[in-house]
């Protein structure tokens, strides 16, 4: 995707390095988390590091110089630390810039129907953030809260995206960040205040089927975002196929059948590869709203 050099949004706030809150919440591109254990033997030892290194602090010496031999930096410059710094920095400048290419085109679209587009905000996390919707951890994946209107994602997510899913590339990025901005959309012309109406009466297996009904109309608005961005000229070779396996890898049959080996219809709540690409390419094909009706079509 051609982005460089293009107008990035002033709608990102970036919490990264703060401390966010308890570990749950709800996601919208939802991938299996993987756990973290500690065996019984290391938690004392780790817990006296810890209090040792306290006290230590408190005499005035710094614990790094006992353990390393020196006081200054524990990243050489120049090293992984600055390249990793660096990375991070393009990485906001690269969803920075996609978000801003959401709003010209859902500013654009409301304009048409004489209705005004309200910005979301884009938050950066690391670990776990707190949001109008509760607090989640990175292990959410990116989501979208309605109480305060704002994405959510951590960037370290997309790494795991490339590495654990096999969906690389910077458009496979921005259909994921497209999909939570189409999220937003239904918010504000009232899809989702709606189905969380709706869902208080529902079972478990008819609120599963609904949302995988949402999930599917935000694929194809992504799709729509993706049309308008091909007619400016910012796709590149290839780009639309790494959004179609992005979709493709993170469908709930396939997540399913690559973590647990089999897989639990009643519980899809995003839909299966199959229907997240089909409905993505429908938004891409046509660019019109109408076209992404999931609630009175075979999804």
């Amino acid at each position: 995707m051609e982005w460089r050099g293009r107008r990035q949004s002033r709608n990102v706030e970036d919490r990264r390095g703060s401390r966010g809150g308890s570990p749950f919440g709800r996601g919208g591109m939802r991938l299996p988390s993987r756990g973290i254990r500690v065996g019984r033997g290391g938690g004392g030892s780790i817990l006296f590091l810890i209090i040792a290194g306290i006290v230590l602090w408190f005499l005035g010496i710094n614990p790094l110089v006992l353990l390393g031999g020196g006081g200054g930096s524990m990243v050489a410059p120049g090293g992984s630390g600055q390249v990793t710094a660096e990375r991070n920095d393009e990485m906001k400048q690269f969803v920075s810039t996609v978000l801003a290419e959401t709003e010209d085109v859902w500013n654009g679209i409301m304009q048409s129907q004489g209705k005004t587009y309200p910005e979301p905000t884009l938050v950066l996390f690391s670990g776990a953030v707190r949001s109008a919707c509760g607090s989640a951890s990175s292990a959410t994946g990116p989501f979208y809260c309605p109480g305060d209107e704002k994405v959510y994602i951590d960037l370290d997510f997309y790494d795991e995206l490339a590495q654990r899913f096999g969906a690389s590339g910077d458009f496979a990025q921005a259909y994921v960040l497209a999909h939570e901005v189409g999220h937003h959309v239904q918010n504000i012309i009232g899809v989702l205040p709606e189905f969380n109406r709706m869902r208080q009466q529902m079972s478990e297996v008819e609120a599963n089927q609904m949302s995988v009904r949402v999930e599917l109309q935000a694929d194809c608005f992504a799709g729509i975002w993706a049309h308008f961005t091909e007619q400016k000229g910012l796709l590149e070779a290839g780009d639309l196929e790494e959004a179609l396996n992005a979709a493709r890898q993170i469908g709930d049959d396939t997540l399913q059948k690559r973590t647990q080996g089999y897989v639990v219809p009643d519980s899809f709540n995003h839909g299966t590869s199959a229907q997240r690409m089909n409905w993505f390419r429908k938004g891409y094909d046509s660019g019109r709203l109408s076209a992404c009706d999931t609630f009175n079509n075979p999804v």
